[in-house]
């Protein structure tokens, strides 16, 4: 076994998802997600993308992504809505509350420690 991990789409199924009824304000927004890597049940990372909507979210983990395609805004409850597009990265601390609204489906790579 090596010691790297080349991201490779082909080498995992796309788990589907949506967000939780409870959490969605508009659209019908449709996830999916290639887990390409989890260490002890603590750290995952891989590639998700959504399809357009809104939706609420809450953070008990810590995640670093960088948006590959796509425009997403994110705000923070209390903040000023932040504009996401290819080449931009992002760090979201546990305790974080907000919306994630997908204007244009969006991918990105993320590193979550649990």
């Amino acid at each position: 076994m090596t010691s790297f991990l080349k991201f490779d789409l082909s080498s995992v199924e796309a788990e589907l998802g949506a967000p939780a009824s409870d959490r969605l304000i508009s659209g019908n927004p449709e996830f999916r997600t290639w887990n390409l890597e989890e260490a002890g049940g603590a750290l995952y990372a891989g590639i998700w993308e959504a399809t357009p909507g809104k939706g609420r979210i809450v953070y008990d983990e810590w995640e670093y992504f960088h948006i590959l395609s796509g425009h997403s805004i994110v705000t923070e409850e209390g903040h000023e809505p932040v504009h996401l597009r290819a080449g931009d990265s992002m760090v979201l601390r546990p305790g974080f509350k907000g919306i994630w609204e997908v204007v244009e489906t969006t991918r990105k790579d993320y590193v979550i420690r649990l």
